[in-house]
């Protein structure tokens, strides 16, 4: 173990929010041993800017409690864990582990409790990566390194603590966490990793909770190298495990799309991250939609059919939230309603709650070359920089040009009929007015029309009309309801 300043490291109390600086110093305080670790100590050495911090201490999660009273909330079954509250700020705070007495574990190896505390040396080999394995002492100044993380820091190398089959046995999500590790910070994977994760280890993954994978594939959505990671989950066979029926291939679409998130993360703009699974699973929506569409169904009903299949299939992989499936599902119902708006309802789509996600998800299929979207994206696009009097010219030509191309579509269905070359039965033209073609109109003969009925095939000779009527005898008869 190294005992380093926390100054060579280039870590400074100045560069930590109050909230975790409050939460050790209490710690501190009551007795215990309390540390800085995890990804917001490899954060700030890297010159990054961290997102949390968590905490470790010697501290039990019931002691915890003591210390923070109602500030703290006990969480977690499998790995127990306090959650700190510091003002508006949410601090995790672990206690040290040991290795368990008795191990609970499945069939597969993934450890299913993990509640055994230990010291400080312990906690370090129970750790993913070399990496997340500093312990920062903010008040004292130093950092513990027990096995050469600042050098893997320097090295750029990410590397796991222990044999690797065993610690992706023990939890597969770190497969995930390697990833999206090696995307975010631009680091290469050790080789002993990249010797042994193979396809058959990533299927693992399917013994972990779908609610589980899908709050890491949020992760990977959101960290702002969506991009990047996007082709290591093909290479690395995790895209089967994550996505049900997508096919492993990263179209324009998609990687626009991911392009953009990206972007908008790095200048500060909120994301939805089920935005992205709308633009992952298009295509699937879209070959349901055709399927039940060549059933004859109505389109509206085939889009919310097809929207509910997709989403089902993608559940065996990753549960995705009800609030998440009912935005994927307006945004793509809001694709119908873009292209083709009507002229009286274009205002009040244009102020539609799912209007924004809607369009940039219609810019983005344009712009990835869908030609479906007929250049309705770049005229939504112009459409919101205009004033109120700019907006009703537009809205006036649109509705001509529409009526226009109605016509066209009319004149085409004609000219096909003309094709087919059927003469007419009578080759008189039709009269305009109403008087004329009630003129044109064929009196009835009802004298001819009984002459026909005398002589039809039901005359008097008819065996038909020589039927007698049976009187039938009523007291035999049952009125109401039978069994």
């Amino acid at each position: 173990m190294q005992t380093l300043h926390a100054s060579k490291c280039g870590l400074s109390t100045t560069q930590l929010p109050s909230s975790i600086l409050d939460v050790i110093e209490s710690l501190t305080k009551a007795g215990y041993e309390a540390y800085i670790v995890g990804g917001g100590v490899r954060d700030l050495m890297l010159g990054l800017n961290p997102k949390d911090f968590d905490a470790v201490t010697n501290a039990t999660p019931s002691q915890i409690k003591d210390v923070f009273g109602r500030r703290c909330r006990i969480i977690g079954r499998r790995f127990e864990l306090a959650h700190v509250y510091s003002g508006r700020e949410l601090i995790e705070v672990a206690t040290f582990r040991a290795p368990p007495k008795k191990a609970v574990t499945s069939a597969s190896g993934m450890i299913l409790r993990d509640n055994n505390w230990g010291s400080i040396e312990q906690d370090f080999s129970r750790r993913d990566f070399s990496i997340n394995a500093l312990y920062y002492q903010p008040h004292k100044g130093i950092v513990l390194d027990f096995c050469d993380a600042v050098q893997d820091i320097k090295n750029k190398t990410l590397r796991l603590l222990g044999d690797p089959v065993q610690r992706f046995e023990e939890d597969p999500v770190r497969m995930l966490r390697t990833l999206r590790f090696a995307a975010k910070l631009n680091f290469k994977i050790d080789p002993a990793i990249l010797k042994i994760f193979t396809a058959e280890l990533a299927q693992l993954l399917r013994d972990v909770s779908p609610h589980r994978l899908y709050d890491e594939s949020q992760k990977l959505f959101t960290m702002g190298h969506l991009a990047r990671v996007l082709p290591m989950l093909i290479d690395f066979d995790i895209w089967k495990q994550l996505f049900a029926d997508i096919r492993p291939n990263i179209t324009a679409f998609i990687e626009l799309a991911a392009k953009n998130t990206d972007h908008r993360i790095q200048i500060g703009k909120t994301i939805n991250p089920a935005f992205f699974y709308a633009v992952l699973l298009w295509e699937p929506f879209l070959e349901r939609y055709e399927f039940y569409s060549g059933k004859g169904i109505v389109a509206a009903e085939a889009r919310a059919q097809a929207g509910l299949d997709v989403l089902k299939r993608q559940a065996t992989r990753t549960v995705i939230p009800r609030f998440a499936e009912t935005f994927i599902r307006e945004v793509w119902e809001m694709q119908s309603r873009l292209l083709n708006p009507k002229p009286q309802q274009i205002e009040a789509l244009a102020s539609h709650a799912r209007f924004r996600a809607g369009f940039d998800f219609l810019l983005l299929r344009e712009k990835a070359g869908d030609p479906t979207t007929q250049g309705m994206g770049q005229w939504w696009d112009a459409y919101q920089n205009m004033g109120a009097d700019e907006k009703e010219k537009t809205i006036s030509q649109y509705n001509r040009q529409r009526a226009k191309n109605r016509r066209k579509q009319n004149e085409d269905v004609l000219d096909e009929v003309k094709h087919l070359e059927i003469e007419p039965l009578v080759d008189i033209p039709e009269p305009r007015s109403r008087r004329a073609r009630k003129a044109r109109k064929p009196e009835v003969d009802h004298e001819a029309v009984k002459a026909a009925e005398s002589v039809g095939d039901f005359n008097s000779d008819h065996p038909i009309m020589k039927r007698k009527r049976v009187k039938r005898d009523l007291s035999q008869v049952v009125f109401g309801p039978t069994q």
